[in-house]
Parts: structure tokens; sequence; C-alpha cells
């Protein structure tokens, strides 16, 4: 949504532009307890194959959301090293935000 957009934006500023972003829950679901762990081990598996999983039921994005957010298929990445960060929105406030790099 805008908010977690502006989050963004502030946080990484014009880097953004150059960020590929996927929503992995729009495959799973919520998966409760199992979310974060799963959602870390797509992370990972996205930075090891250079691949990010393409975010389903997306047919048309905010304007007002201008990320690159990966549809349709999953976009490949480039050659060199990668970092990652996932978010993980809870019930009840219970959040944590996972930062991989590739090495």
């Amino acid at each position: 949504d805008v908010a977690e957009y502006n989050a963004i934006k502030r946080a990484f500023g014009d880097h953004t532009e150059n960020m590929s972003v996927t929503a992995t829950k729009s495959m799973t679901g919520h998966l409760l307890g199992a979310a974060g762990a799963l959602e870390a081990v797509i992370t990972i598996q996205s930075i090891h194959n250079r691949l990010v999983p393409a975010t389903i039921n997306l047919d048309e994005q905010d304007p007002e959301i201008p990320l690159n957010v990966v549809k349709g298929e999953a976009q490949k990445l480039p050659d060199g090293d990668l970092a990652a960060l996932n978010n993980s929105f809870g019930f009840g406030g219970h959040n944590v935000a996972l930062a991989i790099r590739s090495i």
C-alpha cells in the first residue's frame, strides 16, 4: 500500500528505481507461524537462483506506487552481489525485517 511504499522510499531513496518487489504471500496465503520461515527460504532461493518470483493475481498496480513489482513471470537478477530485504507483517503487530546478502 502507499504507506509501505513511502517507508521504502524514505529508507532507500532513489535506489527504489533499481529494486524488484514481490509478494510471496500471493502464492502461499498467510501461513501464520510458518510464514516468516517460508518467506526467508524463498528469499534465500531467489538470491541463489538469481530469480525474483512474480506476484500472482496482480492485475493492476496502484499508480501511486511506482515500484518495479514483479508480475507475470519471474524476473532474472543481474550478475554480481545481491541483497534482499524480507518484511513479514504478522497479526497483532508481530513484525520482522530480515536482510539477506549473497556471499
